[in-house]
């Protein structure tokens, strides 16, 4: 398999992890003892990843959090939940792949988790067609949700997609009303719902599943209502250049840290120094203890003020004051 691409601003701390694999397979290939040789290069790799992704700026961000080495909703299943069983298809049309869902346990708990699916590759990618659902998958998602409620189970998401499939099939099948559906839906939900943005959050794709009394946020993670090259394309007439991706970028406030002061997003989950595709293990660990706290935290509600909180807490959404 081929090396995954190197972000530009990775190219040093790629550097000097080749210097390091290189070292190991020499002491390794000779028998060798480089244990002090060792030491400090692998502290300056771990100064420089912190050094590196404590400076990202937003289109930076927007680079991480596309990058096919980050954990998917797969991943998380088999670092951070047990026992999980998937469902499939929305019971009128026919399975779409680009969102998995199914039972699963975290510490224990039974659990409905839904998230949207990326491919690493190009098969995987057709297969799951960029992650980017039809609206069966939105109404297989809504289908788990309330097979979740039926059963007073509380609902997992993961938000990862560029955005819901615009494709001609996809409009004549109701793309709209099936994300216009799980919105309304998802805020009368009589269960405790939890979502996570744990890759890039694309417009009313990502919405779709993120209607939730808690809405988490990975650190190196997106959330917006269009893309970058979209935003700068319709305000500038210039989707492609750095420049205008970066004035995007800044001016759409897509980030953890700004969602978290607009009060889009409740909490940031931390990523290991490197970004989460340094560490999916880490990164689920991380994730795995905010989703119990928070979790917790909602089963002590009854369902009537769950759903009342939920809603107040939107519609606090966008309220300002001159």
């Amino acid at each position: 398999m081929a090396a995954a691409p190197v972000l530009e601003f990775e190219r040093p701390i790629a550097e000097l992890e080749k210097q390091i694999e290189e070292l190991k397979r020499l002491a390794a290939d000779r028998s060798l003892d480089v244990t002090d040789e060792l030491a400090p290069l692998q502290k300056k790799l771990g100064d420089l990843r912190v050094e590196v992704y404590r400076n990202l700026s937003p289109l930076q961000r927007v680079q991480v959090a596309r990058m096919a080495r980050r954990p998917f909703t797969s991943d998380y299943l088999k670092h951070a939940f047990t026992d999980f069983i998937e469902l499939h298809g929305d019971r009128a049309f026919r399975e779409d792949a680009a969102i998995m869902g199914g039972w699963a346990r975290l510490e224990g708990e039974t659990v409905m988790l839904i998230g949207h699916e990326r491919g690493r590759d190009t098969k995987e990618n057709l297969k799951r067609n960029f992650g980017m659902p039809h609206p069966e998958g939105y109404r297989k998602a809504l289908r788990l949700m309330k097979l979740a409620e039926k059963f007073q189970v509380p609902v997992i998401t993961f938000i990862d997609t560029p955005g819901a499939w615009p494709g001609l099939g996809a409009e004549e099948r109701g793309q709209s009303e099936a994300i216009a559906r799980n919105l309304l839906e998802m805020s009368q939900l009589q269960v405790p719902i939890i979502a996570t943005v744990i890759g890039e959050g694309g417009s009313g794709g990502a919405l779709a599943l993120g209607v939730a009394d808690r809405v988490l946020m990975l650190e190196n993670s997106v959330y917006s209502t269009i893309s970058v090259e979209g935003c700068a394309a319709i305000l500038w007439k210039d989707g492609k250049s750095p420049e205008m991706r970066e004035k995007a970028a800044r001016s759409l406030r897509l980030t953890a840290a700004d969602l978290v002061e607009l009060r889009v997003v409740d909490e940031v989950v931390p990523e290991p120094p490197g970004g989460a595709h340094s560490d999916h293990a880490a990164t689920a660990a991380a994730l795995r203890e905010t989703l119990v706290r928070n979790l917790e935290e909602l089963r002590r509600l009854k369902p009537d003020k769950l759903v009342r909180r939920r809603r107040e807490k939107y519609l606090r959404m966008g309220q300002f004051t001159e």
